[in-house]
């Protein structure tokens, strides 16, 4: 049987190749190999499952990296910094999704509340971080770690995590003398 957690990774990886419109009731239980008693059992239609999703998406994607960093709080800011790129780096195949969940959020006004508060405690921690560190214009700072990412997303090809990790190394080198 399903759980709950077993929908919303399939819904995952359904909007991250195929993107919002294709989420549906039919090919969640198709691509499961389960009937819509099951769904329903976990949801109370697709509108509740929307919601259930993009709070995954949330926790999956934002939350547990920020909680994984920050359970070694005593950690100086700079290494906590690179353990959070790595783990972003980690995450997989998580480009194709920030990009299908940035196109939902320019059709959907949920969806958009969402990316807007996922980017705003992404862009939140890193000025923390930064600012911990005791680099200068965390704000700024943030806002340019964050950007590296989302636009190696937006690539075509997307940029590996290799490549990403060779731009963010260049944007932090003049800083390196600066850790903790």
């Amino acid at each position: 049987m399903a759980t709950k957690q077993h929908w919303l990774d399939e819904g995952l990886a359904i909007l991250a190749t195929l993107g919002a419109p294709a989420l549906t009731i039919d090919l969640l239980c198709e691509r499961l190999g389960l009937t819509k008693g099951s769904f329903y059992h976990h949801f109370r239609g697709m509108p509740g499952y929307r919601t259930a999703l993009l709070d995954h998406f949330e926790a999956r994607f934002t939350t547990s990296l920020i909680d994984v960093v920050e359970s070694e709080p005593h950690l100086p800011a700079a290494v906590r910094l690179e353990r959070l790129i790595d783990l972003v780096g980690r995450t997989g195949d998580s480009a194709d999704l920030e990009v299908a969940v940035r196109a939902w959020a320019q059709q959907d006004e949920q969806a958009r509340e969402v990316q807007e508060r996922v980017d705003r405690r992404r862009t939140e921690y890193l000025r923390v971080l930064w600012e911990q560190r005791g680099g200068e214009e965390p704000d700024t700072m943030a806002r340019l770690l964050y950007l590296i990412l989302v636009g190696a997303g937006h690539m075509v090809p997307p940029l590996t995590f290799k490549e990403i990790r060779e731009v963010y190394d260049l944007a932090l080198r003049p800083y390196a003398s600066d850790k903790e």
